[in-house]
């Protein structure tokens, strides 16, 4: 994105679902963070919220990375800090702030790699969930919050006034929409597997789409359009606008006339004195996600109590008013109930565009995770064969919903269904013991392109006949060891390049075949057949409480696969999507 700036969700406009809270959660966050380090009393005594005249003894000396749009106005803050002495316990404060990623630093940080700086100001909540996530990932203590930005879609003059901006409003599945039905409106936007901005507003189209009819099947589409024309990073994504306004640039199939971007990504473009044409911001009439931009200690453990204070006392300025102007002047929100509207048009909105509206509660963390899944099958395409524990514990009833676990499976599993695209590869097993003879596993569908047609139906009609029909073999116990291992050979086997291989394995218990090969002997061979070079993920998910998670995280790990337990078989399908993206992830 642009030249963006600081960081402001306590007091952004309708950035923070909890915007009157901001002050508040500031000092809170404070007084928490300085009681655990060295107790209330000592923090406010100490001077934490002092202002010297002149500095004593030697500053403290901070380093702050900062998502690009906002390290410009973190940068000026720091100036001002030091223009006019700002001090924590009687030393002035020296910050250096550098610009990085926010996707580059979480990955940094869940990489077990010492961070060399004090704090971190990501654009996004999302980034810092990423990495507490993450059990041997640097420890992150989020502090508060620095600034907000709504997510909207951008456009040039010429796309806007066909739309009938500013009078006529959209929903984003009516935008997106618009982009899929003309070819002469392009919508790009930053891959949302490495920009907030872009997944936020993924998200929202998923989340719209899933309350009409036939929703997944439109999410996954809106999700194929937009990832023909993606950048690597918000930054990189205002480089695909036309150059001038000429109609060789206008009309060049490269470029495109319409962006999702934040308000204040349109407000630092629209600021540029080199820019052409402006653009004209649409905010969606169902909702703009906000960017949040926390503020985060990195490693708190390992900073001194000075480097603690320092880093608070910084983030209490950008509360101060003359932090609260920093941030106004580049771009981003600071009071919910009085948003700026010298801010709004210089980023290219206006009335009846409802850019004053309050935002909305966060996307919970599956809804993001779910989205994401959807888009790392959609952009890369899929081979995955679905291997289903049919054991007679699968008629065990899930409390609370009066269906049995394969009941709720086999919902979930529909579900997951419709995520995938015509271009995607699918099969389905189930494994009990005995099921073929000696055999435990039984092919049902063998794993082929779900838009294959055969006879009357496809690969995907095939598909959900077979998932609806899945049942609990009657006394059937747990044949686990044997099919995985002949699940996995066959999914290595048939290795398809240039999409994402998988195989997901369900179950609800341990193995309970004694004939079968030991666990350490499973684990031997599949290490043996897992090449780096045609990598195929098993993603095991223990079903239930009878199942042994460790067992199923042993099993996966020797492939570079993964290993999750559900308590409810309804989760399976975020559970899912959620280990599709890691797996599928660089690195």
């Amino acid at each position: 994105m642009g030249r963006h700036s600081l960081p402001d969700e306590y007091g952004a406009g309708a950035a923070d679902p909890r915007p009157r809270a901001r002050r508040r959660t500031v000092a809170v966050a404070t007084v928490l963070v300085l009681t655990v380090a060295a107790g209330t009393a000592a923090a406010v005594n100490g001077g934490l919220l002092s202002f010297a005249s002149s500095c004593q003894d030697e500053a403290v000396r901070l380093k702050i990375a900062a998502s690009p749009d906002l390290a410009p106005a973190l940068r000026a803050a720091a100036e001002h800090a030091r223009d006019r002495n700002i001090t924590s316990d009687g030393r002035c404060i020296d910050v250096t702030v550098t610009a990085r990623e926010s996707y580059k630093v979480a990955d940094s940080l869940t990489s077990e790699k010492e961070s060399d700086v004090q704090a971190w100001v990501p654009d996004s909540d999302r980034w810092v969930d990423q990495v507490t996530g993450v059990s041997k990932a640097t420890q992150v203590t989020k502090a508060g919050n620095a600034a907000s930005s709504p997510v909207g879609v951008a456009m040039v003059p010429s796309a806007a006034k066909s739309l009938g901006w500013p009078d006529k409003t959209y929903t984003w599945t009516e935008l997106a929409g618009a982009s899929m039905r003309d070819d002469q409106l392009r919508l790009g936007a930053a891959d949302p597997a490495r920009s907030a901005t872009g997944l936020l507003a993924l998200t929202q189209l998923s989340t719209a789409a899933a309350g009409t009819k036939g929703g997944d099947t439109q999410a996954a589409a809106m999700a194929k359009s937009l990832s023909q024309r993606t950048s690597d990073s918000d930054s990189q994504v205002l480089d695909t606008l036309p150059r001038d306004s000429s109609g060789t640039e206008q009309g060049n199939p490269k470029r495109n006339q319409a962006l999702i971007l934040s308000e204040q990504s349109a407000f630092a473009y629209n600021s540029s004195a080199d820019r052409g044409d402006r653009l004209d911001l649409f905010y969606p009439k169902d909702g703009s996600p906000r960017l949040d931009y926390p503020f985060a200690l990195v490693d708190e453990a390992r900073l001194s109590t000075d480097e603690r204070r320092a880093a608070l006392r910084f983030m209490t300025l950008l509360d101060e008013s003359e932090g609260q102007k920093i941030l106004e002047r580049h771009g981003f929100r600071t009071d919910d109930e009085d948003v700026s509207a010298a801010l709004v048009t210089e980023a290219g909105g206006r009335s009846p565009q409802p850019y004053a509206r309050a935002a909305a509660e966060p996307a919970p963390a599956t809804a993001l995770d779910e989205a994401l899944g959807m888009w790392t099958i959609t952009v890369q395409s899929a081979r995955i064969t679905t291997v289903v524990d049919a054991s007679g514990s699968m008629s065990e009833p899930v409390p609370g919903t009066g269906r049995s676990r394969m009941d709720v499976t086999r919902a979930s599993l529909l579900r997951a269904l419709a995520t995938f695209t015509p271009e995607d590869e699918i099969g389905l097993w189930r494994f009990s013991t005995r099921l073929d003879g000696d055999r435990d596993y039984q092919v049902l569908v063998p794993t082929e392109r779900l838009g294959d047609r055969e006879g009357t139906g496809t690969q995907r009609d095939k598909l959900s006949a077979a998932f609806g029909a899945l049942e609990p073999v009657p006394d059937g116990a747990t044949g686990l060891y044997d099919t995985t291992l002949a699940a996995y050979k066959a999914a290595t086997s048939s290795y398809a390049k240039g999409k994402f291989n998988a195989l997901v394995l369900l179950t609800d218990g341990v193995n309970q075949d004694p004939g079968s090969i030991s666990r350490s002997v499973l684990v031997s061979r599949l290490q043996r057949l897992t090449d780096p070079e045609q990598p195929v993920a098993l993603i095991a998910i223990a079903v239930g409480p009878d199942a042994d998670k460790a067992e199923v995280e042993e099993i996966a790990k020797a492939t570079g696969g993964s290993g999750h337990q559900v308590n409810d078989p309804s989760q399976i399908h975020s559970v899912m999507l959620k280990a599709i993206v890691e797996a599928g992830s660089p690195g």
